[in-house]
């Protein structure tokens, strides 16, 4: 064998320089990720920290949806998504669920009736252990369509230090800034909060595709349509919907119909705040059936990232800009929650000073 001459000085120079320029390109991307190169870049992070100066921060708990409850069940398939997903969670069977009732905000000791909304967040494991994970909403339409429009929504309803609450004159500029909220608005102005959650139909808001076997994409949303109807009020108790749920399910198990609409060419899949009109195609995809419930300090729920975007084969999210936005502030929140060294049950803490525009 014969050694290899050695290098140059400028061949080395040459080298050195190269290995430089490879770790500035990354210094450089992870600059631009979180934000340091572009300050006032919305990021996940500036959107996490505005939900914590909103709410506090509670050691261990979710940055929004703070205050929930775990259940499990299954889905029985009814078969009839089929025809337009391959995903296996719509073949005829049965396919565990780990789930998730919660009300909106960071504050896990809120009361019940603090918000007419409940979310629900699901975890399918189908049986060749790809997941589908959703978080839904008991509302039909999402106040704003971007990110940015969100986080300035946030920032328009940060509590005054002076009051504790938030500023009347700055929630109303934002609201006549974003004629699209009127929606949203509408549907507030009649909303009240229900006294369970098996009594809510939670929707989809995001628009997804479906993909069959063909590779034909289908653009779609859903909601979860209960059978329970009794839509009482809720009482004076500050954490009726746990107890609610408990005693609901202590007599039978507690069901859903996952009702999927198709979209007509043209309807918007990019827009939360727009339904589509009522007359287009829809399939009951089967039932979703809850059998038994746990507290989310002990429950599998409770280490479960609902990101909307872990999908298996055969659903895809579209182009709706929400969603990416979703998993990146969920990706944020979730590696906080966890890695802060008390866990659940959580404890105040102060919150995290704002980031401004």
């Amino acid at each position: 064998m014969h050694a290899s001459p050695p290098l140059s000085g400028r061949s080395v120079f040459l080298r050195f320089a190269l290995i430089a320029f490879v770790l500035l390109v990354i210094v450089l991307a992870f600059g631009y990720v979180g934000g340091w190169l572009a300050p006032h870049r919305l990021t996940a992070q500036r959107m996490v920290n505005q939900l914590q100066a909103n709410a506090g921060v509670f050691a261990g708990y979710r940055r929004n949806h703070a205050k929930g409850v775990c259940v499990a069940g299954y889905f029985d398939s009814s078969g009839q998504a089929q025809t337009y997903s391959v995903a296996q969670v719509f073949a005829p069977g049965r396919t565990p669920v780990v789930g998730r009732f919660a009300i909106p905000g960071g504050n896990p000791y809120a009361p019940d009736s603090s918000v007419p909304i409940r979310s629900f967040a699901l975890r399918f494991t189908q049986a060749n252990g790809q997941q589908w994970r959703t978080g839904m909403n008991s509302m039909p339409v999402f106040p704003v369509a971007t990110p940015q429009a969100f986080f300035e929504q946030l920032q328009a309803q940060q509590p005054d230090p002076a009051t504790g609450k938030p500023n009347p004159a700055k929630v109303k500029a934002f609201f006549a800034a974003h004629p699209e909220t009127a929606a949203f608005l509408a549907w507030v102005k009649t909303a009240k909060p229900s006294a369970s959650y098996a009594t809510e139909t939670y929707w989809s808001l995001n628009a997804f595709e479906f993909v069959d076997a063909h590779g034909d994409k289908h653009a779609v949303r859903w909601r979860m349509v209960p059978e329970a109807s009794d839509a009482a009020i809720g009482g004076s108790d500050a954490n009726y919907l746990d107890a609610d749920l408990a005693q609901r399910l202590a007599e039978g198990p507690q069901r859903w119909h996952l009702m999927v609409t198709l979209a007509n060419p043209g309807d918007p899949t990019n827009d939360a705040t727009k339904q589509w009109p009522s007359d287009r195609r829809e399939i009951d995809a089967g039932t979703l059936v809850l059998t038994s419930t746990e507290p989310q300090e002990s429950g599998e729920c409770r280490d479960i990232n609902y990101d909307p975007t872990v999908l298996p084969h055969g659903i895809e999210i579209s182009d709706d800009p929400l969603l990416p936005a979703r998993s990146a502030a969920y990706a944020t929140s979730y590696l906080r929650r966890t890695s802060e060294e008390a866990h659940l049950p959580g404890t105040a803490a102060p919150a995290t000073k704002p980031e401004t525009k």
